[in-house]
């Protein structure tokens, strides 16, 4: 079964830590060893795993995003979101994240991020958790 997280967005570029609520869903299904497969359904976000405990990584990783894709250019794609479609490309739109003893088993220092290149939105996450069979002896 497919969970949904949903994610409201406040500005243009915006990096949103989703890793509580994803560790919600987790501890939801009672699973406490898997896969949790987190995947973002629109073409202009993503998703990241990153630094945590100091939030000018994120805005460094926006800062950079933007020099490499800034928002005005010699695009093809004429509804003004060009520049967020790449960075969603960029960027990827799923990550998987091992499950060990009911916990997301993330380093010390990484969160999970929601990156919204075209806001603000109301946006959604989709979380899969894959129970792994117990190893016989």
């Amino acid at each position: 079964m497919v969970k949904y997280i949903n994610v409201k967005s406040k500005a243009r570029n915006e990096f949103i830590d989703v890793t509580d609520k994803i560790q919600e869903v987790v501890t939801e299904e009672g699973i406490t060893s898997g896969i949790c497969y987190i995947y973002v359904p629109h073409t202009t976000a993503g998703i990241t795993i990153n630094e945590g405990a100091d939030t000018s990584v994120q805005r460094d990783i926006q800062v950079a995003l933007t020099k490499l894709v800034p928002f005005e250019a010699d695009y093809y794609h004429r509804e003004g979101n060009a520049d967020a479609h790449i960075k969603s490309t960029i960027v990827g739109v799923s990550k998987a994240v091992f499950i060990d003893e009911g916990k997301l088993l993330l380093g010390t220092w990484q969160a999970i991020y929601f990156c919204e290149f075209d806001g603000p939105r109301h946006r959604r996450v989709a979380v899969k958790i894959i129970k792994t069979p117990k190893a016989s002896a």
